[in-house]
């Protein structure tokens, strides 16, 4: 048996019933005895938001616009510190190429988003009888770039560009992502540090619960020790994804129920959250007993399609060629081809930051080429449709001398959480 496993059968009957019958606040008071803290270093400064507006005007100029509009969101965030929500009321800010933005609101809901305003901006209000994108217009008609192109972040909501147009009718809105995605692709350090620190907190949540998981869980029972312990160590957690037995042969899982049994595979997908940076782990083991020579296999191939595609992942390629590297070799061990099943039906790799899921991506295709301070995640995944799946992902970020792993993939199917676990 597997060490995973002697804990878990040690643990006995008595356990196991005490871990599925535990209330929330006993969940959360047996992760802070048990889990050590793990150092979050300081949110984004106000310093380090005013680079980025630097070097969004500088791209702007480059690219010749005169503006951009980004809505609540994570963008939003990214330049302004205001941390808002979507809804049928615009809240935006406006950056021009030159002088200060503007963050257009409603009137009643000024002081509650002047709270998280961490730049030097003006709040401009509008009633509920009036229209927001008439401030916009004004705005740009004052800095003199109503004539120019007007970027829209790419998450940016069609009626901003429809009533835009219906205040500037010869307006000429053009794409923000050479501006925004400029700068979000690229991390700085401190916000390297974050997703480190979100990294170390998801690993640490994933070993706490997959070491403690028993017979007869659901995955519900699982998500609830994840949660108690991203809320001990002091990140934000939304929920994951915890699939068991045939479940973890779908990427995104099954509505069917599903417990834990012996023999079983069971997926913990999960993502965590330092101050507005993510992490994204995966870890993948067999519950209660020694893997079957298939899980064992499948185990192997993904953990080294991990491997082909950090190896691939150099600076300067196509992010695109890091899929197809993986995908080369899977195909040479009979899977695909391509995205078919069995195989990898999802890319190798997702783009993460201040979103799990953000450009750009691992997959075919891709011609962005890997620059230092891009982050991924590394996820290829394989899949067995009506039997399992296996899942490893760890997240990396580009150096000047090649990537480096948040988190280091676990070393066997036998320790899944890494040595120790």
């Amino acid at each position: 048996m597997t060490e995973i496993h002697r804990r878990t059968f040690l643990a006995g009957v008595g356990a196991t019933a005490a871990a599925m019958t535990l209330s929330p606040a006993r969940v959360i008071a047996a992760a802070a005895e048990e889990l050590p803290r793990i150092n979050i270093p300081a949110p984004i400064t106000t310093a380090e938001r005013l680079q980025r507006l630097a070097k969004a005007r500088a791209l702007m100029g480059r690219h010749g616009i005169g503006a951009i509009i980004v809505e609540a969101g994570p963008s939003l965030d990214y330049f302004t510190g205001v941390q808002w929500w979507r809804s049928e009321r615009l809240t935006a800010a406006v950056i021009p190429a030159h002088g200060e933005p503007i963050i257009v609101t409603p009137f009643f809901e000024r002081p509650s988003v002047a709270e998280s305003l961490s730049i030097p901006a003006e709040i401009r209000t509008w009633n509920e009888d009036e229209e927001p994108l008439k401030l916009v217009a004004g705005f740009l008609r004052e800095r003199g770039v109503a004539g120019q192109p007007v970027g829209l972040e790419e998450t940016d909501r069609y009626f901003i560009l429809d009533r835009l147009k219906q205040q500037l009718p010869a307006v000429r809105v053009v794409s923000g992502n050479p501006v925004v995605r400029g700068c979000r692709m690229i991390k700085t350090p401190p916000e390297l540090a974050l997703m480190q620190a979100a990294n170390e907190i998801m690993l640490a949540s994933l070993r706490y619960a997959g070491t403690r998981t028993r017979e007869g869980m659901t995955p519900a029972d699982i998500d609830a020790m994840i949660a108690a312990a991203h809320k001990h160590l002091g990140s934000s957690y939304d929920g994951g994804l915890i699939l068991i037995g045939e479940s973890s042969a779908y990427p995104h899982g099954s509505h069917k129920p599903q417990i834990v049994k012996r023999g079983e595979i069971v997926l913990m997908d999960c993502t965590s959250s330092v101050h507005g940076y993510q992490a994204d782990i995966t870890r993948t083991f067999v519950f209660g007993a020694d893997p079957t020579p298939d899980q064992r296999k499948l185990w192997n191939q993904v953990h080294r399609g991990q491997q082909i595609a950090i190896q691939a992942a150099k600076p300067g390629v196509p992010a695109g060629s890091v899929d197809d590297a993986v995908r080369r070799v899977y195909e040479s061990w009979g899977f695909g081809p391509g995205y078919r099943l069995p195989g990898l039906p999802h890319r190798t790799g997702h783009g993460i930051g201040m979103e799990v899921h953000e450009p750009v991506y691992l997959v075919h295709g891709e011609t962005t080429p890997l620059a230092p301070g891009m982050c991924f995640s590394d996820e290829p995944g394989l899949y067995i449709p009506g039997k399992f799946g296996v899942r490893l992902e760890d997240c990396w970020y580009m150096t000047q001398s090649g990537p480096k792993f948040f988190t280091q993939p676990p070393p066997s199917i036998e320790q899944p959480f890494g040595p120790g676990a």
